[in-house]
């Protein structure tokens, strides 16, 4: 099953890691799967998202970028 969030974000980035927190937090409330994955890992995610980390994709879209809102993934994660 694939996790219903994934978090595109780099090591060292003080904005990731603020994301990190609130998705880790969020999720571990709602029980729900999620994943990191970094740019420099991935060539194409470093192409595609390298000026906007860090993103958060919900389900397989695009949901924040620059950092998490906390209440709005939380009502994309419990609203469907």
């Amino acid at each position: 099953m694939d996790p219903r969030v994934v978090l595109i974000a780099k090591p060292g980035c003080h904005l990731c890691e603020n994301a990190r927190l609130t998705i880790a937090r969020v999720c571990d409330e709602l029980d729900v799967t999620w994943s990191e994955h970094s740019i420099l890992d991935d060539p194409k995610l470093a192409d595609k998202y390298f000026e906007s980390i860090p993103v958060t994709l919900v389900d397989g879209k695009q949901h924040d970028q620059f950092g998490v809102d906390e209440n709005r993934l939380r009502t994309a994660l419990t609203t469907s």
